[in-house]
Formats: structure tokens, sequence, C-alpha cells
């Protein structure tokens, strides 16, 4: 019954984003303006909403720095992109869980001795692996044994670096036409300082394995 109540969520958030049209770019910063204090917080939530079905985390971040800027698209693409991780974490635990023990058996319980020893590194180098969905990662670390609290430290933490990297790309978009410029600007800074956290994780994951 659970496992069924997400299947149709997920069902949901499949249809809603192939139906659901986004805003151009000028009207959401013409509503981002009118809605200084509360616009970020909803637009976080939106991103956290979206990140339940199949939304490419990529995609919102880009948009994210397009639309509100490198300091504010910063903030709402980690707020959001938290709140999306616990949402399908929770959704995940609490609805698919007991479906997966039961059809998994004995081999469940040794991954779970393995992730409940393993779940910080295991969620982390996912993480920061671009080619890892992150929807996928959030539910599948919910079905599994992942603790709650190494599955939030490693979400957070693997979330920096691809999304400095994205949010500055999206911010950047309006000014390829002034390379010597933005090399002196801020989004450069971050951006060269999210390809070096970037690195340096593989690298940690690489000694790990």
């Amino acid at each position: 019954m659970r496992a069924g109540v997400l299947a149709t969520l997920v069902a949901m958030g499949v249809v809603l984003v192939a139906v659901v049209d986004l805003p151009a770019v000028d009207s959401a910063r013409d509503w981002l303006d009118r809605n200084a204090v509360l616009g970020p917080f909803l637009l976080a939530l939106g991103v956290g909403l979206a990140l339940l079905g199949p939304v490419p985390r990529t995609a919102l971040s880009v948009l994210a720095g397009l639309v509100a800027g490198f300091p504010a698209g910063l903030a709402i693409s980690l707020a959001g992109g938290m709140l999306g991780g616990i949402g399908a974490f929770a959704l995940g635990r609490l609805l698919g869980r007991s479906a997966v023990a039961a059809l998994a058996g004995p081999r469940m319980a040794r991954a779970d001795r393995f992730l409940d020893a393993r779940g910080f590194g295991a969620v982390l180098t996912l993480r920061l692996i671009p080619a890892a969905p992150f929807t996928v990662v959030s539910y599948g670390a919910g079905l599994a044994a992942v603790r709650p609290g190494p599955y939030l430290a490693a979400t957070a933490l693997g979330l920096v670096p691809s999304t400095v990297l994205q949010v500055g790309a999206g911010a950047s978009v309006e000014h390829l036409d002034r390379w010597a410029d933005l090399l002196t600007t801020p989004v450069a800074t971050a951006v060269a300082v999210g390809v070096l956290l970037t690195a340096a994780g593989l690298a940690l994951w690489w000694r790990r394995r």
C-alpha cells in the first residue's frame, strides 16, 4: 500500500513536469523584484518540490543563477536542494522501505549493514558524481539503511561544488561577451573554488577506493 502511494506521488510529479510551463526569465525577474522578501523563500520551496520529481537539479540551479544572480541564486539552489533531498529521503523511508525490504530479503540485510557503517561516504560520493541523478540518490538513500544524520551531512557537503558551478554558469550567461571583466568577478572566484572542491572530493573518493 505504501509503495503504491509512493509510486503515485512520483507519477504525479512526472505529469506536472510534462504539463507545467516555466515562466520567461524576464517575468521571473520582475516577480522576484516585486517580492524581494518572500520571493527567494518561495523559489527555494519550488526547487525543493520540483526535486521530488524527475527534474534535473542542474537545470534548476542554472535557472536560479540566471534569474536571481549568483549570491541569491546560490542560496536558493542550496536551500531548495536540501528541501528536495530531505523530502525524497523521507518519502522513500516512510513509504517504500518496507516494500523493498520484503522483496530483497537477505540481500537487503547485507546492504543495510554496509550502508549503516558507510552511508556518509556512499552518499557523498554519489553527490559529487555529476552523472548520478539527484532525485534517484535521494529516494535510494531513503529506501536503503542510510541514517538520516550522515545522509543530511553528506548531502549538504556534496551539493556545494556542483551548485556553485551551475549557479555561476547561469549568472554568467549575460556576460559571456565580457570575459576579461568576468575573470575578476566574485562569480569566477566562486566557480574556481567549486572546481577545486569537486577535484578534492573526487581525489578523496579515489583514495578511499
